[in-house]
């Protein structure tokens, strides 16, 4: 596990909930009533807080703000569109709804807008195995394949598992075959983080997001001030973004 995904593990709401109303307990069998109530109260606020879709809507919706989907032909032409793999909010594509496969927001289907609208002759998919020996890359080139994407304008690294291998194991593909400025891959929520470790390598990048994910459905089902399950669940994928945007920024790597 990485410093980010543990980190973000950490601070999911249910968990430092859980630590926090503890490390309560704890210090109120030594006596510190005090103390140990305020830490437990700041775990019950927590996880309450995430519970509300304001706080995605506040927190993740400025991540996705700052790199807008755009559609595919009004994006400018590049060497090669970089693709990376992973999912948020399990590919939900509405962060409040139930997960629905017809909906679902996929990476390669921008990608395949993309190649199709002729904006670069060549697709990069970035991603190593997550669990057993398939890496997301592998996976990805099937899918565009299935949908008519010759082997020829593939490319594939297989070996990243992180955002920040992502770039660096990628750089190295580009520069093999001669590609300069692409265009890039991933949910609007990561493409801060995203962007932010391509430039690190000296890539141009230009930003390609997939639609946006964390918006109020329009029918009024979900009001922005009430519990909601889903947002609680989903809200990982936020906390992972700030964990890995200040882990990142410690490093170096951004």
């Amino acid at each position: 596990m990485t410093v980010t995904n543990y980190l973000a593990n950490l601070i999911i709401p249910q968990n430092l909930c859980i630590a926090l109303l503890v490390v309560g307990l704890v210090l109120g069998l030594f006596r510190l009533r005090k103390t140990g109530a305020a830490v437990a109260a700041a775990g019950i606020i927590w996880v309450a807080a995430w519970s509300l879709p304001v706080t995605s809507l506040w927190l993740g919706g400025s991540l996705e703000a700052r790199y807008p989907h755009v559609a595919a032909a009004e994006l400018p032409t590049a060497d090669a569109i970089v693709v990376l793999g992973g999912n948020t909010a399990n590919g939900r594509a509405n962060w409040f709804l139930p997960y629905d496969k017809d909906t679902a927001i996929v990476r390669v289907d921008t990608a395949l807008d993309l190649y199709r609208a002729g904006r670069a002759p060549k697709i990069v998919l970035s991603g190593g195995a997550l669990e057993g020996d398939v890496s997301e890359a592998r996976g990805m080139a099937h899918v565009l394949k299935q949908q008519g994407v010759p082997d020829t304008a593939l490319l594939l690294e297989n070996a990243s598992r992180t955002t920040y291998e992502n770039a660096t194991q990628t750089e190295e593909e580009l520069k093999e075959h001669g590609v300069r400025q692409v265009l890039l891959v991933t949910s609007a929520l990561h493409m801060p983080r995203a962007m932010a470790a391509f430039s690190k390598q000296g890539i141009p990048a230009i930003p390609a997001s997939t639609p946006p994910q964390i918006v109020l459905p329009a029918d009024g089902s979900v009001s922005p001030w009430m519990p909601h399950m889903r947002t609680l669940e989903a809200s990982r994928s936020i906390i992972k973004e700030y964990a890995g945007l200040l882990v990142y920024w410690l490093r170096g790597w951004v």
